[in-house]
């Protein structure tokens, strides 16, 4: 016996699941699907779309989940797909190309290397946008502004999406999908970037920001408004803040077991992969890289934005 361990018995690569909320997004996801992780689990979150999103997708890719989201709005369609998910990392990821998906490995290896949260921004050194206007860039510093303030955080972009996250995260989050409604309820809509941006610096969970660039949108209309939606995170902020400080969750293991998908929540899993594995970036996570539960120092991946 030579003594040595086995790494590939005594170390779990940690497995990931794309959440991609679609309405009426058949144009886009060709752009999108072809730069998805190859080895991911990619679960398909439609809001009741009238074009051919839902087929589109699983030609593009016969593995995918698709889930009927049980309300509106983007912040329900991550709900259901954080239900719906088995992976050990979830990274939220938008249908309209405006984020890319060859950037999933860079907020893995931030996760791998000790994150509990890996934060998307456009403002850190290696970010950017082609689609921000000033006005929406001004908007979103204030805001970023007061949520450092109120929670004593270092956030530099509060109102981006693409994040990615621990499944040990999840009750710290607290989103849930509930029933099939036509109702509109708290964290539903685009504030839920600032709900869970808020949670998680509350329940004190380690926060490190990764480089993103933004494309503006490859086909169809933003439904952004800076102005009503300023507003929208305005007061999500004054809400989420109240009686925050010093409050803290306490959180699951990791690695814990994927959450249950309940009766309400309609998931449709394929029953086999139809053809072969899609091309598509692979994840590149080394051994040596998936050290779970390690919190050593993070690298160059991002800077530091953890909530004291």
């Amino acid at each position: 016996m030579s003594g040595r361990s086995d790494l590939s018995t005594t170390v779990k690569i940690p497995t990931v699941s794309v959440i991609i909320p679609t309405l009426n997004e058949a144009r886009n996801l060709p752009h999108v699907f072809k730069n998805l992780p190859a080895d991911a689990e990619i679960v398909l979150v439609d809001g009741r779309s009238t074009d051919d999103t839902v087929a589109v997708a699983q030609s593009l890719r016969p593995d995918i989940i698709i889930v009927n989201q049980t309300r509106r709005g983007k912040g329900n369609a991550l709900a259901c797909g954080f239900a719906a998910a088995s992976g050990d990392i979830i990274v939220m990821l938008d249908a309209d190309g405006s984020a890319d998906p060859a950037e999933i490995g860079e907020f893995v290896r931030a996760l791998t290397a000790g994150a509990d949260f890996a934060k998307g921004s456009r403002f850190i050194n290696g970010g950017g946008s082609n689609d921000i206007t000033r006005m929406r860039r001004a908007g979103n510093s204030f805001l970023s502004g007061l949520v450092n303030i109120f929670l004593d955080c270092r956030y530099s972009d509060l109102c981006y999406g693409y994040n990615a996250f621990w499944r040990h995260c999840l009750p710290a989050l607290s989103l849930d999908p509930g029933n099939h409604s036509d109702t509109y309820e708290w964290g539903d809509g685009f504030e839920v970037e600032t709900v869970i941006n808020m949670r998680v610096a509350r329940a004190g969970l380690r926060v490190v920001e990764v480089p993103s660039f933004e494309h503006p949108r490859i086909h169809g209309v933003s439904n952004l408004n800076a102005f009503s939606d300023g507003l929208r995170v305005l007061r999500t902020i004054l809400v989420e803040s109240r009686g925050s400080r010093g409050r803290r969750r306490r959180l699951v293991p990791r690695w814990s077991t994927a959450a249950a998908v309940g009766p309400n929540l309609t998931v449709l899993r394929p029953q086999q992969a139809r053809g072969e594995t899609p091309e598509g970036v692979r994840l590149e996570v080394s051994e040596a890289d998936a050290g779970v539960g390690a919190m050593g120092t993070v690298g160059a991946v991002g800077s530091e934005a953890e909530c004291a």
